[in-house]
């Protein structure tokens, strides 16, 4: 694979970037610097910054790239982007193509990979809503919990944890109400694997709470209807706006001009020959079983 020279501005060679990172594979191409020392390229590069010592350089390093590119991305979730990731870090390998000096004795793999990873870092940062001071103040604040339960075996208090970060009350809350900021989520992130070829996402499986299950509401409606068989008007309408309704012994009395002690009174007796009707049909059910 022949790696495109990239143009003098990071905002130009996003592109060629983006391309190289997905194809991160050697090719077969032969070049003229296949049978050179590597010493001798590197020397040559330095001399000359020759753009196409450079894209062997490129080629011949690409997988570094990659290797460190799964290593970041195995710790993520799930809506981060390989490829993005591969992107980011070519750019730190380009960087250390051009900054690599012989003079330091150090062999050029382990001369790179903090550099890719740090420019895989510095795309993930810049993908990461919350400020940074944000996520220093409270992996602070988890460092400090985490090591007073540790010594004390204890659920730390936050008053043993301003102690610990040496902060007053009124700090540690700004902390702990920082660190408390709303997450965002995908809807495509994948939720859990499925049987089938395709995964299930969270748009998959979300909630929607303007719809009901007739399923649940024709239980409800005969659940409703069974509690309230036999029941007066005035019972009838305790059970529904106390349940039903939420409202409280009070409201209900003011609805019915009852006094509360009086709706409550009812309310007990309700309950009470409920309870029996319900212990009188389990033990039918019980005779007809046996």
């Amino acid at each position: 694979m022949a790696v495109a020279r990239p143009s003098n501005t990071r905002a130009g060679s996003r592109g060629v970037a983006r391309r190289s990172a997905l194809h991160a594979e050697p090719s077969n191409i032969p070049t003229p610097y296949d049978d050179i020392p590597i010493r001798d390229v590197w020397l040559q590069y330095q001399s000359t910054s020759d753009g196409g010592i450079r894209n062997f350089l490129m080629e011949k390093y690409l997988h570094l790239v990659r290797y460190n590119a799964e290593r970041i991305y195995a710790r993520l979730p799930d809506e981060v982007d390989l490829e993005d990731l591969m992107s980011a870090g070519l750019f730190g390998l380009m960087d250390a193509i051009d900054a690599f000096d012989l003079e330091r004795k150090v062999k050029f793999e382990t001369y790179c990979a903090p550099r890719i990873r740090g420019a895989i870092l510095d795309e993930l940062r810049s993908m990461d809503w919350v400020p940074r001071l944000v996520r220093q103040r409270t992996g602070k604040v988890e460092q400090i919990r985490q090591r007073l339960e540790k010594e004390t075996g204890i659920h730390a208090t936050e008053e043993d944890i301003a102690n610990g970060l040496g902060v007053d009350d009124v700090e540690l809350e700004k902390y702990l109400r920082d660190g408390k900021a709303v997450g965002t989520v995908s809807l495509n992130r994948r939720c859990f694997p499925s049987d089938g070829s395709r995964d299930i996402r969270e748009i998959d499986i979300i909630r929607d709470d303007s719809q009901t299950n007739p399923l649940t509401e024709i239980q409800r409606n005969d659940l409703k209807d069974l509690i309230t068989k036999g029941l007066s008007r005035s019972e009838k309408l305790i059970v529904l706006l106390y349940y039903y309704e939420g409202m409280t012994m009070k409201e209900i009395g003011s609805t019915l001009d009852l006094s509360e002690s009086r709706v409550s009174q009812m309310h007990s007796s309700i309950l009470a020959r409920l309870k029996a009707q319900m212990q009188h049909r389990m033990k039918e059910l019980e005779d007809a079983e046996n």
